[in-house]
C-alpha cells in the first residue's frame, strides 16, 4: 500500500484516469479535486505505483472526522484487478473499519467486496445504485431560457437549511454539515426567483459529480434543471473537470433531462456501499 503524495504523481495519475474516464470516473473526479486545491482533504492510496491495480481515495487520516458520519467518511474505489482491490480493502490499513463509511465505485466487484467485507467485519451493510451519465462537449449542450425576473446565481450558507430539508438523505446535523461544506468548497449554481429565493439548484461533490439537483415542486416542468445542468457542466469544463451525473433508477424525469441534453448513459451502475458499525 502506498500513499501518493507528490504533485507529479497525482498529476500523472489524473492523466492516466482521464484516458479511462468512463470506467474510473469516481476516483478520477476525486483526484481532479485533490489536484485543484483538495478542499475536502483527501488522499490517494494505491496497491503499487506506477503500475497500479487498485486505487482508493479517502479522507486524510490527519484530519479528524466523526466516526459515525457516513458523509464525512467517503471513499472512492477503482481497480484493474479485483483480487488486488480485495487485498487493498481487507489486508491493509487503507480503510478505517472502526468508522461508519461509504465506498463509491462503478464496478460490480466493488459492491461484492464491500458486501463480503461487511460480513467478515460484522458490520451492517446497505447500498444504493445510480445510473451514470457522462457529459458531452458542453458547447454542444442545448441552451435553456429562464422566466422573466429569475436569474442564475450561487448558493450560500443561508440556503443550507433548505438544501438539508429537500435532500432525500438530509435532515440530520451530519447531512447539514456535509451540504454546507459542498456549498463552501465546490462549484454550484441555482436559480433565484424575483424575491431572491432559490427555487432550483445543483451542487458538485468531492468526486466531481452533480449532487442534490432539485427544483421546488411549484416550479417544476419549466426546464430549470436543464438550464442549471448545462451551466454547471460548462463551469466544470472550464475548470478542467470531466463532468458526470448520477441518477437514481427510479428518477425517470432526470434521466429524460440528461438524455435530452445529450448526456451519455453508461451501461453499468455506480454503487454507494455503506458500512455501519452498529
Amino acid at each position: 500500500m502506498l500513499i501518493l503524495s507528490s504533485p507529479s504523481q497525482l498529476q500523472l495519475l489524473e492523466e492516466m484516469l482521464r484516458k479511462i474516464h468512463s470506467q474510473s470516473f469516481v476516483v478520477c473526479g476525486a483526484v481532479m479535486n485533490i489536484n485543484r486545491g483538495n478542499p475536502f482533504d483527501y488522499e490517494v492510496i494505491v496497491d503499487s505505483w506506477p503500475e497500479f491495480k487498485a486505487i482508493l481515495t479517502r479522507p486524510r487520516r490527519e484530519v479528524p472526522t466523526d466516526d459515525s458520519d457516513i458523509f464525512a467518511n467517503i471513499y472512492g474505489a477503482f481497480y484493474r484487478d479485483q483480487d488486488a482491490y480485495r487485498t487493498l480493502l481487507l489486508e491493509s490499513d487503507a480503510v478505517n473499519w472502526s468508522q461508519c463509511f461509504t465506498i463509491r465505485g462503478s464496478q460490480d466487484g466493488i459492491y461484492e467486496a464491500s458486501l463480503n467485507a461487511a460480513a467478515a467485519k460484522q458490520m451492517r451493510f446497505s447500498s444504493a445504485s445510480y445510473i451514470p451519465y457522462l457529459s458531452p462537449d458542453p458547447n454542444k449542450l442545448r441552451e435553456c431560457k429562464l422566466d422573466a425576473g429569475f436569474r442564475l446565481s450561487s448558493l450560500n450558507h443561508s440556503h443550507v437549511d433548505l438544501l438539508n430539508e429537500t435532500w432525500p438523505y438530509g435532515g440530520s446535523k451530519q447531512s447539514h454539515r456535509y451540504l454546507a461544506k459542498l456549498v463552501r468548497c465546490f462549484p454550484n449554481i441555482c436559480i433565484l426567483d424575483a424575491s431572491g429565493h432559490p427555487i432550483s439548484w445543483i451542487l458538485m461533490d468531492p468526486f466531481g459529480s452533480g449532487a442534490h439537483s432539485y427544483t421546488l415542486q411549484s416550479h417544476r416542468g419549466r426546464g430549470y434543471a436543464s438550464a442549471l445542468l448545462r451551466s454547471l457542466t460548462m463551469q466544470a469544463s472550464t475548470a478542467g473537470y470531466l463532468w458526470y451525473s448520477l441518477v437514481a433508477p427510479e428518477n425517470i424525469r432526470m434521466q429524460k433531462i440528461q438524455e435530452h441534453l445529450g448526456y451519455q448513459r453508461l451501461p453499468d451502475l455506480c454503487h454507494f456501499c455503506v458500512h455501519h458499525t452498529v
